[in-house]
């Protein structure tokens, strides 16, 4: 594969590197150019790689959670599961990886033990924690493997669809390294916003200053587009969210598009996907830069103005628990809604990740019915 070299040493994958893509779908939707309609909405599914796939959970049985996202092969091939078991019914694929690989990145041990989800040996308990933080973080030397795993990923889909990489927003990801891992009220981690406003900002720059790099590697490697997840923003009171939170994400948003632009890499759509957020929140997503604001299954699209190309989502997820004739009746409903916005493109998807527990049957049967009733 040939490649170029930019100024930090990193290869610089071309589109010409890459197979030829197919099916641009939802590349056209999130920019939402002129005359460039889409014959229907495209489609992805949040964690469409993951426990509810029996090939997943077959391939778990002898490796790590993290062993397989620090081992791009493996990466590679969970990324393609629902890919090849849905063919020509999902737009999108999404590496596999963890925002949490951020905070391993900056120091931070991070565990995944069954049934409880991540864990932090020794979160950030006090500002003087701060100090274990590395203060540079090699992007290459310590996230390579993501890097490694999107280029074969994206060779080995052959222009199917394209791929989507992201990351975690700092928030979230501040969240955990603070709590040490979930939680029901974050606690520890509001706590620091009241008594440590400064080192709680300080400790948002330094995870800000490691995914804007961390995110340019990806579309380096041949991500095409990028989704930043704010998965605990709805734990935050409208002032501290947008004291705490937004600027961060239009940093990100910024940089990302001005690092690119001067790599001479093409500008990905970057898509921001903040949870349970109110509708007070919603305009100021819109004004953070990216290219598509994702909903949950609580937001109406209808909130959503037109100041960003596209919307995505929302979908109920425990929709894919109902019997066929409900999945059918339930995505009809959701359409109609999305059809009274006039402007803007839309990608289907649902309002988060997809659990555990659900049938691959009720998933096919759900993007079957997207497919059928969002056609032009």
């Amino acid at each position: 594969m040939s490649f170029s070299v930019s100024k930090s040493g990193y290869k610089i994958h071309k589109t010409e590197d890459f197979p030829v893509l197919r099916n641009d779908l939802i590349l056209r939707a999130a920019k939402d150019l002129p005359g460039q309609n889409t014959e229907r909405a495209p489609t992805w599914i949040m964690r469409q790689a993951g426990r509810y796939l029996p090939e997943f959970r077959k391939l778990r049985e002898s490796h790590s959670f993290f062993e397989i996202c620090q081992t791009p092969h493996l990466a590679c091939e969970i990324t393609m599961q629902p890919i090849r078991r849905y063919e020509g019914l999902l737009d999108a694929s999404i590496i596999f990886s963890d925002i949490l690989v951020i905070p391993q990145a900056l120091g931070l041990e991070v565990q995944m033990l069954p049934a409880q989800g991540p864990h932090f040996p020794s979160p950030l308990d006090t500002p003087d924690d701060i100090a274990r933080l590395h203060e540079h973080v090699d992007i290459d030397k310590e996230l390579g493997y993501v890097f490694e795993a999107i280029t074969l990923t994206r060779k080995t889909l052959d222009g199917r669809v394209p791929l989507i990489g992201f990351a975690g927003a700092p928030w979230t990801l501040f969240a955990y390294m603070v709590e040490g891992g979930g939680s029901k009220t974050f606690s520890k981690a509001k706590k620091w916003l009241f008594d440590y406003p400064q080192a709680s900002k300080d400790v948002l720059d330094r995870i800000t200053s490691t995914l804007v790099p961390y995110l340019v590697g990806q579309v380096r490697a041949g991500a095409q587009l990028l989704q930043v997840f704010d998965s605990w923003a709805s734990e935050l009171s409208h002032h501290h969210y947008v004291q705490f939170a937004l600027p961060y994400l239009a940093r990100i948003s910024k940089e990302v598009k001005q690092q690119c632009k001067e790599e001479g890499l093409d500008i990905p759509p970057m898509i921001v996907f903040a949870k349970n957020v109110t509708h007070t929140v919603i305009p100021l997503l819109e004004d953070t830069g990216y290219d598509v604001v994702g909903l949950d299954w609580t937001t109406s699209p209808l909130e959503v103005s037109s100041k960003t190309n596209a919307v995505q989502g929302n979908f109920d997820p425990s929709i894919l628990y109902a019997n066929d004739a409900a999945i059918e009746e339930e995505v009809k409903i959701v359409v109609d809604e999305f059809k009274q916005r006039k402007t803007g493109g839309w990608i289907a998807n649902l309002g988060h990740g997809i659990t555990p527990g659900v049938k691959p049957e009720s998933l096919q049967a759900f993007l079957k019915a997207v497919q059928k009733h969002t056609k032009v």
